[in-house]
């Protein structure tokens, strides 16, 4: 086969097993990969330390001998509400759409993996190759860019013009000759969010801080997971009931407004498991899915019940301080709201005297905070 056949076997090998996009980009650096220490030196990366890798400029860096690199996209849009649909007075949180379901690290590595046994198959195996769902020096989202599969949005983040921005991506770095999906001569797909400023607008932190800027620091997302101390207090209100990820930025786009539904049961909203643990009674969530939990119960978890019913999910990435902070966070400000209920505020606020005596000095404090909003 010569590059062109084996790009086109690829991409439909990919098809095969249920990646909804697959294109070859160039191992080249990128203009987006020479912004990159301009951004951390603005200090935007906040504590996420692994993206100072030095790795991460260059797809050489990250892999010698690397030729190609394929990209693969795996929509996760349920067919639920968007957060921006469900009413603010609720006493539920939101935990982010990509996090609904099974881990997609798991799900997409599972698909890679076997687009690269198949590649061996077919090709040999007298080449070299590291698949990486954000596990490895690969910034996913440029090599989409010029693998022909989006344009990067205001909001930074990619976009098809079919499926929207509801997309996991992974990436096959190898040192197989592929043909890139975009001709020498052409350019990647053109830039469609024209003078549409809907999420820059609509984010509650003013964490898009300019058009294709993002300043992580700000971004609930970061401070809802990445960010492992207190959450900075000027935040706390702007978070509402976020208390894994945030949606708005994506929830707001135009292009997200019809896109396609994920026919994969592991990215459908999951039911909490009800599970006895040795030393706690049961505790269930009585809505019983991760499509906005009740707070007081998300509040309540015992770091064992945590770990059991977030086994195989996104939300450990959090850990069970982290999410017991956010809730209570989310709690404060559902307190704050004047149309609470008066028998629920009364039985948030016991749970949250019990949480300011934790041992735990940063879940303490955010329940401390929550009680003052009373």
């Amino acid at each position: 086969m010569n590059p062109e056949q084996k790009t086109a076997w690829v991409v439909a090998q990919a098809r095969a097993l249920g990646l909804d996009l697959c294109g070859v980009a160039p191992a080249d650096d990128s203009p987006e990969l020479a912004h990159v220490e301009e951004w951390l030196a603005r200090g935007y990366a906040g504590e996420m330390r692994y993206l100072h890798d030095a790795r991460r400029r260059s797809p050489a860096a990250a892999m010698p001998g690397v030729r190609s690199i394929v990209v693969c996209a795996l929509n996760y849009n349920a067919s639920q509400p968007y957060s921006t649909d469900v009413p603010s007075d609720s006493a539920c949180g939101w935990i982010s759409r990509y996090a609904w379901g099974d881990d997609y690290h798991v799900v997409l590595s599972e698909k890679l993996e076997k687009l690269l046994a198949a590649m061996r198959q077919q090709f040999g195996n007298e080449f070299t190759a590291r698949a990486y769902v954000d596990t490895g020096p690969a910034i996913e989202r440029v090599a989409a860019k010029y693998a022909g599969l989006g344009w990067l949005a205001k909001n930074t983040c990619l976009i098809n013009e079919q499926l929207g921005s509801w997309l996991f991506l992974g990436v096959i770095l190898t040192s197989l000759e592929l043909a890139p999906s975009i001709a020498p001569n052409d350019s990647p797909p053109p830039d469609l969010c024209g003078n549409c400023r809907l999420c820059i607008d609509a984010c509650p932190t003013a964490a898009i801080v300019e058009p294709y800027v993002l300043d992580a620091r700000r971004c609930i997302s970061y401070l809802t997971i990445e960010l492992r101390g207190p959450i900075p207090e000027e935040f706390r209100a702007p978070m509402g009931r976020m208390v894994f990820g945030c949606d708005i930025c994506q929830d707001v786009c135009p292009w997200n407004r019809k896109a396609a539904v994920t026919p994969l049961a592991a990215f459908q909203p999951r039911g909490t498991e009800k599970r006895k643990t040795k030393n706690e009674k049961r505790t269930e969530n009585a809505t019983g899915s991760l499509l906005a939990p009740e707070l007081e119960w998300l509040a309540s978890l015992c770091e064992e019940q945590f770990r059991a019913i977030f086994r195989g999910s996104a939300v450990r990435r959090t850990k069970w301080r982290g999410l017991v902070r956010n809730a209570c966070i989310a709690l404060g400000n559902a307190l704050g709201q004047s149309g609470a209920d008066s028998n629920w505020r009364n039985k948030v606020k016991l749970l949250l005297e019990r949480l300011a005596a934790s041992d735990d000095a940063v879940i303490a404090e955010a329940a401390r905070w929550a009680l003052n909003r009373l």
